[in-house]
């Protein structure tokens, strides 16, 4: 197989073992495979394990009248494991996707409880691998439009033990703080940095779109 060519999970990838390491509030896979290499032959048997969390949804609610955005504050356990002084950090609205949920309705769903706040138009960004190398987790990442006037206070859910406070910031302070390295966690990054080579059209789009309804 020259090195170009696709691979397939059919014939590039053998599945010797899997099975359940851990289950705790999130579960670990054990994986034992062999994948076919760049050179042509099968590899030797791999053994890797792999955390299952489901698979995620993030918003990043924009305020095109007011050019700002709503961000949120929490504490973050892996934060405080990596070392972080400020274990509290600032992100965008994220959630796992239900059994059957519509990645919109997560997106909506999510921001009414973290912010109060409900969306109104909703567009993708992005979806991306959260860390391929040790869990299947992706991240569908969407833009929605919303009224910052609204959001303010603590939100969350007390099952959960959610403590998540709304910061509504203009637009060119939010990317500030990006450049700045107060903002690093990877899909607020990727949602500012989408912003701010996307922004004005976007604003544009929509501020014209609300004057024509």
């Amino acid at each position: 197989m020259a090195a170009n060519d696709p691979k397939s999970i059919g014939t590039d990838v053998e599945i010797l073992a899997r099975d359940v390491a851990f289950q705790g509030y999130f579960r670990v896979d054990r994986w034992r495979l062999r994948f076919r290499t760049f050179a042509g032959p099968m590899s030797a048997p791999v053994e890797r394990e792999v955390f299952e969390r489901g698979h995620a949804v993030a918003v990043l609610p924009y305020d095109p009248v007011a050019d700002s955005v709503v961000l949120i504050e929490q504490f973050r356990v892996g934060a405080l494991a990596a070392g972080r002084k400020q274990p509290w950090l600032i992100e965008i609205v994220a959630g796992i996707c239900g059994d059957d949920e519509a990645r919109e309705e997560v997106a909506r769903r999510e921001t009414k409880e973290e912010t109060g706040c409900d969306l109104g138009r909703i567009e993708p960004i992005c979806e991306y691998l959260v860390s391929p190398g040790g869990t299947s987790e992706s991240c569908a990442v969407f833009v929605g439009e919303i009224d910052c006037r609204h959001a303010g206070g603590v939100h969350g859910l007390a099952n959960e033990h959610e403590d998540i406070r709304t910061l509504t910031l203009p637009a060119d302070e939010a990317i500030a703080r990006l450049d700045d390295g107060t903002i690093d966690n990877a899909v607020t990054i990727i949602a500012l940095q989408w912003l701010a080579r996307a922004r004005p059209r976007l604003r544009q789009r929509w501020l014209q779109s609300s004057r024509s309804e």
